[in-house]
This record gives structure tokens, C-alpha cells and sequence, in this order.
């Protein structure tokens, strides 16, 4: 103890210490080794768990993300029909959900969710807040077809506000509106926006089609074409509204006078 105390086994005690150390490190170090190589499937199966389970949560916040945006979509295309009754008070109005649209390339229809159950009658005009969508062609019970004004067997009765000139409005089976037999007198200017006229008792008068684009003159046509925008997007379509209280006129039962 006296040659301890002395430090006369100093450098034997540093030697030793620093072996002991040494050992206990590659004993400390493999066993941790060890120790993880045991326990990480453990770990990996509790890591896949809580990626699923994180997973599923960012999964169901974004459905009902989805799910608000389209409700508050759907409240701002309500709101918009209320302000559109409010303004057109000659109209009686049933409001309708477009729960289909025809699959042929050829043809510019949509299905509504309303029918003969709800009064709904074949030659009904159906519009959205924004104008003219087409017309009601076909009803069942609880479902109707409509005929967009897009559609190459629609013909509709219009008029230019800035022009007071009538002209034909015409689909395509490209979906492009056109309007023929405008007199080439009549000048037209890109903007100019295009109503119902209400002759041929299809449509109600004053009902927004769209605007006028590009219009071009030929001196060697009798007629204008003009290429038309509606101001309906008919990809969107979602809530429409059917005119209930306006009964189309049906000029086939004329007869001439002997």
C-alpha cells in the first residue's frame, strides 16, 4: 500500500487500466453489434406498422380534403342558381344533379336526376347560372336526357344583342357552336354576346348562349358562319336547372289551310 500510495505502480496500474479498457470496448462494442442485429426486425416491423398507420392517416385527410373542396364547390354552383332564380323571376325552375353523360363521341347529351315523377316534360329549355345548356329529350320516370346545344342535331333561335340580327345556332360533333344565316350586312365584332331569341318556340327569349369569336366575311357567301363561345363549360356540369313552367311549341301538328 506504501509503494501504491508512493506511485511506484503507476505505470503497471496505467498498463493494466488501459488493456482493461481496451477489452471492455471489443466486448461493449460487439455486444451492442449483437444486440442490434437481435432486435432490428423488431424495429423494422414497428417501423412499417407506423408507416402504414401514418400512411392511412395522410390517406383519410386527403379524402376529406377532396371531400370539402367539393362541397364547398357545390355551395358556391348552389348559391350561384339562387342568385340566377332571384334575377329571372319569370321562370319556374327545378334544380337537377347531372349523374351522366352519353359515352358516344357523336353525340353531346347528359343524364339529370330528375323526371316524369317531378314534372319534368320533354322540350324543357335547361340552363345554369351562367346561360343556355340545351334542352330536355327524353324523360323516364326518375331521369332525363338533355340535349346540348353542342350537339350536332341542335338547332337554336338566337339573337345578337349588339347587331339586332337573328341567326341559327348549330352544333357539331366536334362540340364546337356556330351561327349560320346571318346576312353579310351585318357587322359582327369578336365579343358580341348571343340570346335566345324566342322565335320558333323552343326557347324562352334572352337566355345567354355565348360571344362571338373570330368573325371573318366572304364575299362570295350568301351567309355569315361565325364560330361561337358558350358560356357554359359543359365538362363541369354539375347542378342544372330545368325550366318547368315553359311549354315549347310543337309546329309539326300545323296543317295548311285547304
Amino acid at each position: 500500500m506504501a509503494l501504491a500510495l508512493g506511485g511506484y505502480f503507476s505505470s503497471g496500474s496505467n498498463i493494466f487500466t488501459t488493456s482493461l479498457v481496451a477489452v471492455q470496448s471489443w466486448f461493449s462494442s460487439r455486444f451492442v453489434a449483437v444486440q442490434d442485429f437481435l432486435t432490428a426486425p423488431r424495429d423494422m416491423a414497428s417501423l412499417r406498422q407506423r408507416n402504414a398507420e401514418l400512411e392511412a392517416d395522410v390517406s383519410e385527410l386527403q379524402a376529406q380534403v377532396i371531400q370539402l373542396q367539393q362541397e364547398v364547390g357545390e355551395t358556391e354552383i348552389l348559391a350561384a342558381l339562387v342568385d340566377f332564380e332571384t334575377a329571372n323571376p319569370q321562370n319556374s325552375y327545378k334544380a337537377a344533379a347531372v349523374i351522366g353523360f352519353d359515352p358516344s363521341p357523336f353525340l353531346q347529351y347528359v343524364i339529370i336526376n330528375r323526371g316524369s315523377n317531378d314534372g319534368i316534360q320533354r322540350g324543357m329549355p335547361v340552363v345554369t347560372y351562367q346561360g343556355l345548356v340545351g334542352r330536355v329529350d327524353a324523360v323516364i320516370a326518375d331521369a332525363a336526357r338533355i340535349q346540348l346545344i353542342t350537339d350536332p342535331a341542335s338547332s337554336v333561335n338566337v339573337r345578337l344583342q349588339n347587331a339586332e340580327a337573328n341567326a341559327s345556332l348549330i352544333g357539331s360533333v366536334t362540340g364546337d357552336v356556330t351561327l349560320d344565316l346571318i346576312p353579310q350586312d351585318v357587322a359582327l365584332e369578336s365579343g358580341d354576346l348571343v340570346l335566345t331569341s324566342g322565335l320558333g318556340g323552343g326557347y324562352p327569349p334572352d337566355l345567354i348562349v355565348g360571344q362571338i369569336i373570330n368573325p371573318r366575311t366572304s364575299d362570295f357567301d350568301l351567309f355569315q358562319q361565325v364560330a361561337v363561345q358558350p358560356v357554359v363549360d359543359f365538362n363541369r356540369l354539375q347542378i342544372v336547372l330545368v325550366i318547368v313552367n315553359f311549354k315549347p311549341i310543337d309546329f309539326s301538328t300545323l296543317k295548311p289551310i285547304p
